[in-house]
């Protein structure tokens, strides 16, 4: 193929790909995002694989630089994910007589100064 068709194919799937990802409900993301971290270890396990066989130094700049970015982007996903899932986890409730009798935006500080 002719290297101006190729780099036309990759802008188009780039902003086909943002709009997509856009219209994506924030409820959907993370179990998106797990989905996208397994895809991206199997594409980091084929990088892996492919620099044993790999002929020049340009070759081996290449994927080293690859893997590094799917790494990165490997453990970024699980960081952000993790993140997300602690969100939806209860809080506990804290026991009463505690910091959680105080009127809002009143710390207890913010008490013993007016007793």
């Amino acid at each position: 193929m002719n290297t101006v068709i190729e780099i036309a194919i990759l802008v188009l799937a780039g902003f086909v790909g943002f709009e997509v990802i856009s219209k994506i409900p924030n409820t959907l993301h993370t179990p998106l995002m797990s989905g996208t971290n397994a895809i991206h270890g199997i594409v980091l396990l084929g990088a892996l694989l492919i620099i044993a066989t790999a002929s020049g130094p340009l070759e081996q700049v290449l994927l080293v630089v690859a893997i590094t970015f799917g790494t990165i982007n490997i453990i970024g996903g699980f960081f952000v994910t993790d993140r997300m899932l602690e969100m939806f986890k209860r809080k506990p409730e804290p026991p009463a007589g505690e910091q959680g009798d105080l009127p809002r935006g009143q710390s207890a500080g913010d008490q013993e100064d007016k007793s």
